[in-house]
């Protein structure tokens, strides 16, 4: 079976209905690592040495976050800019993380329709999550595509629930 790492970023969790469910739905399940790096890191300063070795023992990465202005909340950023290193995770010598699985789970509080050509955000999330493909992508990962939940704000508890039993199969799928 594939470990699997879940590193969950998001400022305001206790505030996210969706983030709840879908978290609840995996954070216990056999072989995989759960890490909330708000609760980790309150002050920002990340343990790279510590990360780089739970990146070592697991086969797939999901970086679990809510859509924040086109991209990750901060300190998911600043934890890729920092862990994922020249000669470690990319670079002549940065092999690492090949041949690791790696995608994003994310939540949107706009609808599909809002991201879109025709929509106000004028672009798909797809198309905002491309610096998370070419990140995988040169660090060697396979980069699956995103998981999404969008819409969040106009979901019913019901709805919710079918997402996070989706995550949770997903990641089922991943380990086998």
């Amino acid at each position: 079976m594939k470990k699997v790492l879940v590193l969950f970023a998001h400022p305001k969790f206790e505030k996210s209905r969706a983030n709840m469910v879908l978290v609840n739905h995996i954070k216990n399940k056999e072989g995989v690592t759960f890490r909330d790096l708000y609760e980790e890191y309150p002050d920002f300063l990340i343990d790279v040495p510590f990360e780089k070795k739970l990146l070592e023992q697991h086969d797939v990465i999901i970086w679990h976050h809510p859509m924040y202005w086109y991209s990750c909340p901060p300190l998911l950023k600043q934890w890729i800019d920092m862990v994922l290193e020249f000669n470690w995770a990319y670079g002549p010598n940065g092999k690492a993380l090949s041949s690791k699985i790696c995608l994003n789970a994310i939540t949107t509080g706009g609808s599909k329709e809002l991201y879109c050509t025709q929509g106000i955000n004028s672009y798909t999330i797809t198309e905002f999550l491309r610096p998370f493909e070419q990140t995988a992508n040169l660090c060697l990962m396979t980069y699956k595509k995103p998981f999404l939940v969008m819409g969040t704000y106009k979901l019913t508890d019901e709805e919710l629930e079918v997402y996070g039993t989706q995550y949770s199969s997903l990641i089922d799928s991943l380990q086998h």
